[in-house]
């Protein structure tokens, strides 16, 4: 029992915050000027931008490995860096569904002409055309080293479509796309909303790691067999 605690208790943590996160999410209470301005829906803020934390933080880890892989050429490192892509694309899309439930009832249509919401749209497709690519090259050294170069490159777009043009564009719908200070912000929420959104946060990013885990064991074994083949 103390060796799976010792080697599994980041797992357990995640599963508790979680779960904290889920109940003191619904239970908790919200400011009265929060709750004028867009009612009960903050609280898909302790589950949408989770995901999108998850994602980004799937993503940065996929962009080390592939520099990472371009500099020993270590398959081990490609397949961390592609299992990561893919880890974030799943949290990419739960970010976007979740997102547009929240628009629906916020704006009230699940989709509008947001710099941010488009960004992340144009973000994930760059990285869909990334698993594509990887599809389509059937040497597995070159598929590793086109693919690691894409992605370097995929990260850095992703992070002018999502973090910078919004920013730079006037008209957006998205709280603080310009700077400008908004009560939903995590920098601005009340101590309670806090107490309940920082461990959702770290709870989602170790689910996330978890399920990347999971996938790297499973495409280390498929690559061991293909290797004996």
């Amino acid at each position: 029992m103390k060796h799976f605690l010792k080697k599994h208790w980041w797992k357990l943590l995640s599963g508790v915050l979680l779960l904290y996160a889920v109940i003191a999410g619904f239970l908790v209470d919200l400011p009265p000027e929060i709750v004028e301005k867009i009612q009960q829906t903050i609280r898909n803020l302790f589950f949408h931008v989770g995901m999108w934390f998850s994602m980004f933080t799937m993503l940065i880890v996929s962009f080390i490995y592939s520099l990472r892989y371009l500099r020993k050429f270590d398959p081990a490192e490609d397949i961390v860096a592609v299992e990561a892509v893919n880890t974030g694309v799943i949290f990419g899309f739960l970010g976007i569904c979740t997102g547009m439930i929240w628009a629906n009832f916020t704006w009230g249509t699940p989709w509008t002409k947001d710099p941010k919401l488009n960004g992340a749209a144009i973000g994930l497709v760059i990285y869909l055309a990334y698993i594509v690519l990887r599809g389509s090259i059937e040497d597995s050294h070159k598929r590793a080293k086109v693919s690691a170069v894409y992605n370097i490159f995929a990260f850095v777009l992703w992070i002018v479509f999502v973090l910078v043009m919004p920013r730079l564009t006037s008209g957006g719908l998205h709280p603080a796309n310009k700077g400008e200070a908004n009560t939903v912000m995590p920098m601005n929420l009340t101590a309670s909303l806090r107490m309940v959104f920082y461990p959702a946060m770290i709870g989602w990013i170790l689910l996330a790691t978890w399920f990347l885990n999971l996938k790297i064991r499973i495409s280390k074994i498929r690559y061991a067999l293909e290797q004996e083949q």
